[in-house]
């Protein structure tokens, strides 16, 4: 993060997402105040909060993915969640601590990806050494049956054998043979633990706490093994992810994690204008305002419980979105708005915004459907007014019926693509498709011009 300015974080954000520029400006200072907040004395760092976003806009503008690109950007743990899928305390359904528990799995993942890529190297050389200890030793078990332990049976015998020269020799050449690849496609008989679906208990209404029955005995009851056979190199993926996992500190994994929660998370409330109206006087429709009441108190800062322990939410960023087609931010109960001090308005996207994100962005739609269909060795190729066309009718769609934004390409580009698409498998190889203004008209136009059918591309 200390590497990036916020202009440097902007023109990021341009790789990927077309205009928006207030949005990612916000969303850069934000992010760039998290770095200068942590060179400072201890005690102002604890003073400083975030200065948590509303972005306001229609659907398919960019907000979702703004926020999860600034997020990739600097590897930090991100959750989208719906501000609609939560009720009030009382009522069944979704709490809304539950979405600091995700946040915190959602860093204990990352966490464990990063050092089980770390330790890589070492776990497959560890599987290497059980998978030769295989070749040499068939039928040689070991048990990691705890009770067994306990009881004398079952345990790896202790004593130590004598290797003859002959045995030496003989190991070296399978080491050998192993290391070059050779033996790959040999079947050999390995133990692996069976995965069986865990309950869960929930303690009651709205806590979801999830506490796993294999968290509680999975150090009582041995694990249940199978034996399976499969190609050795096959077997050395199994082992070396068992040795991987082996290798992990899973009580340093859970402090980083909850650590990186705390200080770098970004929780992205979608739909946060559904929950604004205060037209709500009964009925069986939950209270809005009931669940902003839940919400604010994790915005403001608390410390949510988990099953890994507790974890502060003074300093997760909070980016909040919603259309506000009704409702508007002033609607929110004035606490939670306080707590939103930022707030940008993202624009519709214009023709020209449409055309920009067909062709400009580093993943652009055009270029995955051209990738796509050059693993079939297909070339698929656009003139410019097929481009325009494409960008000028998502337009007239989005304005004559529901505004999607830049939703609507994808659906576009897959009819227009759909009998290419669906024949590719079979064309003969080196075959070259050219994608003009007169083969988008011809495949959208009849649709544009039915008035009923229109409502159906979405």
């Amino acid at each position: 993060m200390h590497s990036l300015t916020p202009k440097q974080i902007v023109a990021k954000l341009d790789e990927h997402i077309i205009g928006q520029h207030d949005a990612k400006k916000a969303v850069a200072i934000a992010l760039r105040n998290r770095f200068r907040r942590k060179q400072l004395p201890e005690d102002l760092q604890a003073e400083i909060m975030p200065k948590n976003i509303i972005m306001m806009g229609p659907t398919g503008v960019g907000k979702t993915e703004i926020a999860r690109r600034l997020a990739n950007l600097v590897e930090a743990p991100f959750i989208k969640v719906e501000a609609t899928k939560f009720t009030e305390v009382g009522y069944v359904g979704r709490n809304a601590e539950s979405m600091v528990r995700e946040l915190l799995e959602t860093a204990i993942r990352m966490e464990k990806v990063k050092r089980m890529a770390e330790n890589e190297e070492k776990a497959q050389d560890l599987a290497n050494k059980r998978i030769l200890n295989l070749l040499i030793n068939p039928k040689k078990e070991e048990s990691n049956n705890p009770l067994g332990n306990i009881f004398g049976y079952g345990q790896r015998s202790q004593e130590k054998k004598v290797e003859t020269e002959e045995q030496k020799a003989h190991k070296e050449r399978l080491k050998e043979r192993l290391d070059n690849g050779d033996l790959e496609k040999m079947i050999i008989e390995i133990e692996v633990e069976e995965k069986s679906s865990s309950m869960q208990f929930i303690g009651g209404a709205g806590d979801d706490l999830g506490i796993n029955v294999g968290d509680l005995f999975g150090n009582i009851l041995p694990s249940k093994k199978k034996r399976k056979r499969v190609p050795i190199s096959q077997a050395r993926e199994i082992l070396a992810a068992e040795e991987s996992e082996n290798l992990l500190d899973m009580d340093d994994v859970i402090n980083t994690a909850i650590e990186r929660t705390e200080q770098s998370g970004i929780v992205f409330l979608d739909e946060i204008d559904k929950i604004a109206a205060k037209t709500m006087t009964g009925g069986p429709d939950v209270s809005r305002e009931g669940v902003q009441r839940d919400i604010l108190p994790i915005v403001e800062g608390t410390t949510v419980t988990t099953k890994y322990g507790p974890v502060r939410t003074d300093y997760i960023l909070f980016i909040a979105a919603g259309a506000f087609h009704v409702a508007s931010p002033s609607d929110l109960i004035p606490e939670l708005q306080g707590r939103f001090p930022l707030r940008v308005e993202l624009s519709s996207l214009s023709e020209g915004d449409l055309r920009r994100i067909l062709v400009e962005p580093k993943h652009s739609l055009i270029k995955q459907y051209i990738a796509l269909l050059s693993t079939e060795h297909v070339e698929l190729n656009f003139t410019e007014d097929s481009i325009s066309e494409i960008a000028k009718t998502a337009k007239e769609i989005n304005d004559n019926s529901e505004n999607i934004g830049a939703r609507r390409l994808h659906t576009m580009l897959e009819r227009i693509l759909e009998d290419i698409s669906y024949e590719a498998s079979d064309i003969e190889e080196g075959s070259v498709y050219t994608i003009d203004k007169a083969y988008v008209q011809e495949k959208i136009d009849s649709v544009i011009k039915d008035e009923d059918l229109k409502r159906f591309i979405i």
